[in-house]
């Protein structure tokens, strides 16, 4: 399973939740009693689940990296526990929804994790996640989007687990024996624009410094070499400066569409 540090997920998941909540809808959330969010990393969703079933609802927090179900615990104050979502720490039937969110893109058995999940819920599975393949960013710096897909169609490539996992979801679901699956579609839309808020400024710093490949570093020498890597580091580079002059003039904007999945099964 692929780790990820606690900046990173916050970066990828920032404001996903603020006004996009309709796409929970079919995981039924004010009729839910206990609840898991498996591969919770620092408690996006978990903190979203606890505010959308009921008072008297228990929410459950599992995943595989000690740092980030600290920071969990330190923000939301809500039970967390260390375990594998292929290996879950539960019994059987021990809630009646088990749901992850960008979770098994990052697995290379993907059905193991969602059997997992099927063995703990006593009712409902679901999934929500991204479809990397089909992201698009448009900005008012001509280069970022040329490299933006470049960067991306190179991490696809060389990412060892399939990020792109689109109707495999609901494959998986079936081979896990769930019933009723369906799936909905949705995108998360991320835009910036003056005034700018501080995550806006960070980003742009990251870009000019080159920081903003090195999430991906492996991954990207996968894909090409160590030589085309760092020449598309400093073309980065050279971009994320165009950004900050002109974050610094008040005329940047970027507009970042993510779809992402949402698939629900029932247990049979």
């Amino acid at each position: 399973m692929r780790r990820f540090s606690a900046e990173y997920l916050e970066h990828t998941r920032r404001g996903m939740w603020a006004d996009g909540r309709e796409a929970l809808a079919d995981l039924d959330l004010p009729g839910r009693r206990r609840v898991l969010d498996a591969g919770c990393g620092t408690g996006e969703l978990t903190r979203v689940l606890d505010a959308e079933t009921p008072p008297d609802a228990t929410v459950i927090g599992v995943d595989a990296d000690p740092e980030l179900l600290r920071i969990a615990r330190e923000e939301t104050g809500l039970p967390y526990v260390a375990g594998d979502a292929t290996r879950l720490p539960l019994p059987d039937d021990a809630v009646d929804l088990a749901v992850c969110q960008a979770l098994l893109i990052n697995l290379p058995d993907p059905t193991a994790a969602v059997r997992e999940f099927a063995r703990v819920s006593s009712e409902l599975v679901a999934a929500i996640e991204p479809d990397n393949a089909d992201v698009t960013v448009s900005s008012s710096v001509a280069s970022e989007e040329r490299l933006e897909r470049e960067a991306r169609e190179a991490y696809l490539r060389g990412v060892d687990t399939d990020v792109a996992l689109g109707d495999r979801v609901r494959e998986a679901f079936s081979a896990a024996g769930l019933e009723e699956v369906r799936t909905r579609r949705y995108v998360h839309e991320k835009r910036i624009a003056a005034p700018y808020a501080e995550p806006a400024l960070t980003a742009a710093a990251r870009k000019a410094s080159g920081a903003g490949l090195a999430d991906h570093r492996e991954e990207l020498i996968a894909a090409t070499s160590e030589r085309e890597y760092d020449d598309l580091r400093r073309r980065w580079r050279e971009m994320g400066r165009e950004v900050v002059g002109e974050i610094e003039a008040g005329e940047y904007e970027r507009v970042e569409r993510v779809p992402f999945d949402v698939t629900v099964g029932r247990m049979a």
